[in-house]
């Protein structure tokens, strides 16, 4: 009996050994994977929020604290007057109020202009849409630094320096916009649209009872792009803008660093966080709803 027993156990534990070793020899590269991705998920974390976290701190520094050397990352005694330094010596709310006319008319434009221009790329046909929608595309590939030098000599021809039309005008592109509420359009089902147009839906019906209701993440995420980047837009607004009567607050907070001879950078570090409050709000608000718009025509149907 012995001699029996002896060869049924041998084979069965060797097939549990190799079974052990198969399932052990393919974990060692799944955890260094995750930790090469969670390291580099911390130093993306470290480049974003180290900025954020100096600007944060220096904006409650004192003039000597900003300049001490080695840096400190604390300030050593909390001077919150900044802020009212930041609101005091130059006029923050004629600021404000420039930055909110110019993003608010500017995505106005954008995005009627966008949706507009995505519907008739879709559902109309004209001769020349390709053609059209490959102008977009390039438009896209442009940087709207090489327009600079022609914008600006067309404004002063007009006579449209240190307005709001001058600066609101050559900023009305639609290329991105188009582009992204285009691909959103086309990922609508086509039943849809042949249901509609079977119980006589014209286009302004198909598009403001059928496309649009449907389109709610994409536009949203649509109009957060939008007021962030003409929120934040600082160059055209600074070659158009003479005095504070028209300057949004990027530019206000040039004037702000130019105030004195030796910048005093805590009201200027709160200027900057009084300016990135409004758009961060916004945008933690609304941030869902973009990111379910900016994935919503990945997939077609």
């Amino acid at each position: 009996m012995k001699p029996a027993i002896a060869t049924v156990e041998a084979p069965t534990r060797a097939p549990q050994r190799t079974l052990a070793r198969a399932t052990s020899t393919p974990r060692r590269p799944l955890i260094l994977r995750r930790a090469w991705g969670y390291a580099a998920m911390v130093l993306a974390l470290l480049f974003i929020a180290l900025p954020l976290y100096w600007i944060l701190v220096t904006s409650f520094k004192d003039r000597a604290d900003v300049y001490v050397q080695p840096v400190t990352w604390w300030p050593s005694v909390f001077h919150p007057q900044n802020y009212a330094d930041a609101t005091g010596l130059v006029p923050f709310t004629t600021f404000l109020r420039n930055s909110l006319i110019i993003t608010a008319s500017l995505a106005v434009i954008k995005f009627v202009l966008g949706i507009l221009t995505a519907y008739a790329l879709v559902f109309l046909r004209f001769p020349g849409k390709s053609f059209v929608f490959l102008t977009v595309i390039a438009a896209l590939m442009v940087p709207n630094q090489i327009t600079v030098i022609s914008n600006y000599a067309l404004i002063a021809d007009w006579g449209w320096r240190n307005t709001f039309q001058g600066i609101i005008l050559p900023l009305a592109g639609v290329a991105f916009g188009t582009f992204l509420m285009r691909n959103h359009f086309l990922s609508i089902p086509s039943e849809i649209i042949e249901a509609a147009r079977m119980d006589g839906a014209g286009h302004f019906t198909l598009l403001w009872r059928v496309v649009l209701p449907i389109s709610g993440p994409t536009m949203v995420a649509f109009a957060i792009i939008v007021l962030v980047n003409e929120w934040n837009e600082y160059l055209w607004p600074f070659l158009m803008s003479d005095d504070h009567r028209v300057a949004p607050l990027p530019v206000g907070l040039t004037l702000l660093q130019n105030n004195e001879g030796l910048t005093n950078w805590g009201p200027v570090m709160a200027g900057t966080i009084l300016t990135m409050l409004p758009i961060l709000i916004v945008f933690l608000i609304l941030q869902r709803h973009m990111i379910k718009g900016l994935t919503s025509g990945a997939v077609k149907g």
